[in-house]
């Protein structure tokens, strides 16, 4: 099924909307997930399965954290912060997981890997978990004065400020919001594949810029929907799966990916130049 295919990437994707929605973007998020795999599947034995997912927690939004305050504060392009915080992070995971994989049996960990079905149609909890936080994010960006700030400071940073909105605030909860999905989607690929490998998800950045560029959200700010990423996921799935298929080579999936979303980026300056 393409929705449980697309569990931790459609998860991310909804991070990575809110960022682009800020004329930002987050290269560190597929990093940080794996990151709070690690930490998971380290941290259980001594810690149990709530402090192994809180110590995860408390890792992915420091992350979040690090970069919303570069970003807002210190003003360092986002693009430059969170490459470095990618570059970082992927090694801190390779040294702190000794370049190893390491199985997960905690049935908290795992949870999101159990089936439920209505009748004859079958699912994980992964996919439930998914909805939700769609769903939670949709009614924040569209519901809430904080999801309005959020388009305005990627529409137009300075006329934001001049109506009152703290750009910077709203940019540091942006990130910190990105740990805290990211660490969702973490758990999420527990449940899914029950192994913590630090050299998972290496195309997440790509695919979930991706997922939310064929969405409709502008990478210049301002302009977007979780709904849109929503279908946007759904349409890299069906692509990376219709490849493996086939018996396309990964690394075929990768260029494919790779000149969809320019094409993508494409069209959307090619929209913004006719409604200007």
């Amino acid at each position: 099924m393409i929705g449980q295919q697309s569990i931790v990437i459609g998860i991310l994707a909804v991070a990575q909307t809110i960022v682009i929605l800020t004329a930002g973007i987050d290269l560190s998020i597929g990093a940080i997930a794996v990151l709070g795999t690690i930490v998971m599947a380290k941290t259980v034995e001594s810690a149990g399965g709530v402090g192994a997912l809180l110590i995860a927690l408390v890792v992915c939004v420091a992350i979040g954290a690090i970069n919303g305050s570069l970003v807002s504060f210190l003003r360092l392009p986002p693009f430059i912060v969170t490459l470095g915080t990618f570059t970082a992070v992927a090694a801190a995971s390779q040294l702190y997981a000794g370049s190893a994989t390491y199985p997960v049996t905690s049935p908290l960990l795992t949870f999101f890997g159990q089936d439920f079905g209505i009748g004859a149609w079958r699912t994980t909890l992964g996919v439930g978990v998914m909805v939700v936080v769609y769903l939670v994010c949709f009614y924040v960006l569209n519901q809430t004065a904080g999801g309005q700030h959020v388009y305005a400071v990627g529409g137009n940073p300075t006329a934001a400020r001049f109506t009152g909105i703290k750009t910077n605030r709203t940019l540091l909860m942006v990130y910190i919001m990105t740990g805290v999905i990211a660490m969702i989607a973490a758990w999420a690929a527990l449940g899914r594949i029950p192994n913590a490998d630090p050299n998972a998800y290496q195309t997440a950045n790509l695919d979930t810029i991706t997922a939310v560029v064929i969405g409709g959200t502008s990478l210049f700010g301002g302009r977007g929907s979780i709904v849109g990423t929503l279908i946007g996921t759904l349409i890299v799935g069906v692509l990376r799966n219709g490849l493996t298929l086939i018996g396309v080579d990964n690394l075929y999936q990768n260029i494919a990916t790779g000149v969809l979303v320019i094409l993508a980026v494409a069209f959307d300056q090619v929209a913004r130049r006719r409604t200007q």
